[in-house]
C-alpha cells in the first residue's frame, strides 16, 4: 500500500464534533506524520462523517486502505455503513484519553464492524508525539505492510475448568430459563449508533430470551397518568434513604427538585409498563429521541438496578442503558446466578472509559452515566447511602435531570459481555477486582473523565492490550462476588460461544 485514506467518524450531534475539532486536527497531523515517516502518502476525507449516508457516499468509493481517526464518541454506522461489503484494509486509530475518550468509540466501532463481519484492526497511543512511540510505529508499519495487526492472543481462552458445584448451580438456572424464557422489555432500539448491542429475536430466541419493544413515545403520555401523590412519596423515599441531591449548584442552577420529580414520575411510568407486560428486565434507549422531551433517564435506571427503591417488591429490575442487549443478557444471567448462590443480586453497567497504572497494576476506569445500582457504593441492599445525583452535563442533556453516581467500593468481582461474531452470540467472561484508590489518585482520574457519573476502578484480570485489541464493546457488566465458573457454565448451557479473557 502507498496511498492511505484518513477519515473522521463523528457524532450525530454538531456540538461534540465542534468540541473535538482541535483534538481531531492534532491526531490527524500526528498520524499523517507517522505515515509519511513510513513512506506512505496519506490523504484526508474532508469533514466529520455525521450520518450514515455520508459514510456511504464518502467511504464507499475508496479502494485504498482506510484509517478512521477517533478522539471522541463516534457512531458505529458512520464507519460501518461505508466500509460494509468492502475488503480494503481498515484501521481504527484512537488516542488514549479519559477526557477525550476516542478509545471508547474505537471499542464500540470495532464491535460494530465485527457484528457485520467486516475485518479491521485497531491501534492507539497516549504518546504526545506519535512517531516517538516505537510500539505504535511498529504496529502501524505492520498494518501498512500487511493490511492487519496481529496482537497476542495468549490471554484469550475458549474453555475454563468449572467446579461440579458451579456446573450444578448453572444447570438449575438454565432449566428455569428453558421452562420460562426471559422477557426483555425494550424501550426504543439501539442508542447512538451502537448497532453491536442489538441482537433481535432471531438471535435471542436461541438462548432463552425474548424481547417486546415499546415505542419511547409512550412515556410522555404514560407519565401524565402517574398520580402526584406517588411522585411525592417516591421523592420522600429517596431522600430518606440517603441520596444526596446536588440541586442548584454552580453551573447547574436549573437542576432543581422539580427536575428530580419528573425523573421519578418517569421511573413510576416505567414500573407500570414493566408490570403491564410482566417483563423480567429492561433495555432503555433514551438517547437521542427523548433528549428534547424528557429529563435524562439515568436516575431512574440507577433506582431500577437497586433493591432499595420506591415501591420496591424486594427485587431489582436489571436495566441496561442505551437499549444495549449485549449488557442486558449477561446482567440478567448474572443476577440469577447471584441469587441462586446466595449473593446480592446487583449487577452494574459501565463504560470501559479509560485507564492507568497504579502501583505497578493496570486499572480500568469504568464509568457510565446510567444503570449502576446503589449497591456498588455501599454494599448494603437496604439503603441508598453513597448515591449522589448531579445534573447531567448541559452540553449533552438540554433538559435538566440528575445522575445516579458514587464511588464503587472494593471487592472481588466477575464481569461479562455478549456480542455478535460470525452471526452467532458469544459471551466474554472474566474475573477481577474493584480497587480502592487513594483519594488524590481517585479524584484525578474521576475529574479527568466525567465527575457526575459513577466511578469504578477495576482490574479486569487481563492485560490492557488484550482489552484494547480484542474486546467487543465499550460496555461491560460487573457483579461483586465470584460467579465466574457459574457464568461460564450457564453461558455454555444456553448455547453461547464462550471466550475467557484471563492472564492464566
Amino acid at each position: 500500500m502507498k496511498k492511505v485514506a484518513l477519515f473522521w467518524p463523528g457524532d450525530y450531534r454538531a456540538k461534540p464534533n465542534e468540541w473535538a475539532r482541535p483534538q481531531i486536527n492534532e491526531a490527524t497531523a500526528q498520524l499523517q506524520q507517522a505515515l509519511k515517516k513510513l513512506g506512505r502518502t496519506p490523504y484526508l476525507v474532508e469533514g466529520f462523517l455525521t450520518k450514515p449516508h455520508e459514510s456511504i457516499a464518502k467511504l464507499g468509493p475508496i479502494d485504498d486502505p482506510m484509517i478512521g481517526v477517533f478522539v471522541h464518541w463516534a457512531y458505529g454506522p458512520h464507519t460501518c455503513d461505508g466500509a460494509a461489503g468492502k475488503d480494503n484494509p481498515l484501521l481504527l486509530a484512537s488516542n488514549f484519553s479519559g477526557t477525550w475518550p476516542g478509545l471508547v468509540a474505537l471499542l464500540n466501532t470495532g464491535a460494530c464492524l465485527e457484528s457485520i463481519n467486516r475485518r479491521s484492526s485497531r491501534i492507539w497511543t497516549s504518546a504526545p508525539d506519535w512517531t516517538k512511540d516505537p510500539t505504535f510505529m511498529d504496529r502501524l508499519d505492520e498494518w501498512c505492510s500487511t493490511g492487519q495487526i496481529n496482537y497476542p492472543r495468549d490471554e484469550l481462552h475458549y474453555s475454563a475448568p468449572v467446579r461440579a458445584s458451579a456446573q450444578l448451580l448453572a444447570e438449575q438456572v438454565a432449566t428455569e430459563i428453558r421452562k420460562k424464557r426471559v422477557l426483555a422489555l425494550m424501550l426504543g432500539d439501539t442508542s447512538m449508533g451502537m448497532i453491536n448491542g442489538y441482537f433481535g429475536p432471531r438471535l435471542l430466541a436461541k438462548h432463552g430470551f425474548a424481547e417486546h419493544k415499546v415505542d419511547q413515545a409512550w412515556l410522555p403520555v404514560r407519565m401524565k397518568s402517574v398520580p402526584g401523590e406517588m411522585v411525592h412519596e417516591a421523592q420522600k423515599f429517596v431522600r430518606h434513604q440517603g441520596v444526596t441531591f446536588h440541586w442548584e449548584e454552580k453551573g447547574a442552577e436549573d437542576f432543581t427538585v422539580d427536575a428530580t420529580r419528573e425523573q421519578l414520575r418517569m421511573y413510576l411510568a416505567v414500573l407500570e409498563l414493566l408490570d403491564e407486560f410482566k417483563a423480567d428486565c429492561l433495555g432503555w434507549q433514551y438517547q437521542l429521541g427523548l433528549l428534547p422531551v424528557l429529563p435524562p433517564s439515568d436516575f431512574c435506571e440507577g433506582l431500577l438496578n437497586s433493591v432499595c427503591r420506591p415501591y420496591s417488591n424486594g427485587d431489582l429490575i436489571i436495566t441496561s442503558t442505551e437499549a444495549d442487549q449485549g449488557n442486558l443478557i449477561p446482567m440478567e444471567l448474572m443476577k440469577r446466578l447471584l441469587l441462586k448462590k446466595g449473593l446480592h443480586q446487583a449487577v452494574m453497567f459501565h463504560d470501559v472509559r479509560w485507564g492507568g497504572s497504579h502501583e505497578g497494576r493496570w486499572l480500568w476506569v469504568l464509568l457510565n452515566s446510567g444503570s449502576c445500582g446503589a449497591y456498588a457504593f455501599n454494599h448494603d441492599p437496604n439503603t441508598l447511602d453513597g448515591v449522589h445525583s448531579y445534573r447531567q452535563p448541559v452540553g449533552y442533556f438540554p433538559i435538566p435531570g440528575g445522575t445516579f453516581a458514587g464511588e464503587s467500593l472494593p471487592g472481588k468481582m466477575t464481569w461479562a459481555r455478549s456480542y455478535i461474531k460470525h452471526d452467532e452470540l458469544w459471551m466474554d467472561v472474566g474475573q477481577g477486582e474493584v480497587v480502592a484508590l487513594p483519594p488524590k489518585v481517585r479524584d484525578a482520574w474521576w475529574e479527568g473523565t466525567t465527575r457526575q457519573w459513577p466511578f469504578m476502578a477495576a482490574d479486569l484480570g487481563c492485560a490492557m492490550e488484550t482489552v484494547m485489541a480484542h474486546y467487543m464493546s465499550n460496555h461491560i457488566a460487573v457483579a461483586y462476588g465470584d460467579i465466574f465458573g457459574e457464568m461460564v457454565a450457564l453461558s455454555q448451557s444456553l448455547g453461547f460461544k464462550v471466550r475467557v479473557l484471563a492472564t492464566k
